[in-house]
């Protein structure tokens, strides 16, 4: 049963939310770093969940030094990504399809994912999930992607519905801060990183899975 009557739109998040691409993540990111010869950080790679490649970039000099080669060093978890993905494909996530067959009637649908566009359209069709949606926003349509409220903004205005009468669903802290910053209700259904009390002020609702989702909307 709906406890928001004014809602007239649901914006996913990807990564994390409807395909376990985070894992997959996480593996490269590890494979990397051996053949770069250094030892990844755990901090550094939550801190860069959610965000786009640039910003990405910036965080990693942030961690491992000025001198660091994070552009080559993300062109390789990108290779990486890309590998296991050809080989095995991205699993969804439990209740992905499922949750927005139900939503579709009722809501428009629109995606703001911080991974490239290309990435995107490649990995929702794959996955079977790209006709839900009524636009994609994506990392390399912005300046700033999340915890900048710019790209949930940007995706508010390509489906014609004001930020207010959005809700938000979202898997990281830097996506939760995102959408509550751009005015919108966030439900946040973690993956890898479980909300803090201060992460749990942002979130109208915690879900421990999408098919929690169906009974708030």
């Amino acid at each position: 049963m709906c406890e928001c009557k004014d809602v007239k739109a649901v914006i996913f998040d990807m990564d994390g939310v409807l395909q376990d691409s985070e894992t997959i993540s996480d593996i490269t990111w590890e494979m990397a770093a051996k053949e770069f010869g250094f030892e990844s950080k755990p901090e550094a790679l939550q801190a860069c969940r959610g965000c786009n490649r640039s910003d990405i970039e910036a965080k990693l000099k942030d961690f491992y030094g000025k001198d660091f080669d994070s552009h080559s060093y993300l062109n390789r978890t990108g290779e990486l990504f890309h590998q296991i993905e050809a080989e095995k494909g991205i699993p969804l996530m439990h209740y992905a399809k499922e949750i927005l067959e139900y939503l579709k009637p009722k809501y428009k649908l629109a995606l703001a994912s911080s991974t490239r566009g290309e990435s995107v359209r490649r990995q929702m069709k794959a996955g079977g999930l790209i006709d839900f949606f009524e636009s994609l926003t994506t990392g390399d349509m912005v300046e700033h992607s999340k915890p900048e409220p710019e790209i949930y903004l940007k995706a508010a205005e390509s489906i014609g519905i004001k930020p207010e009468n959005c809700v938000a669903v979202e898997d990281s802290p830097n996506g939760v801060k995102s959408a509550y910053a751009a005015g919108m209700r966030v439900i946040m259904v973690p993956d890898k990183i479980q909300p803090d009390e201060n992460l749990k002020k942002l979130c109208w609702k915690i879900c421990p899975s999408l098919e929690a989702v169906k009974d708030l909307l």
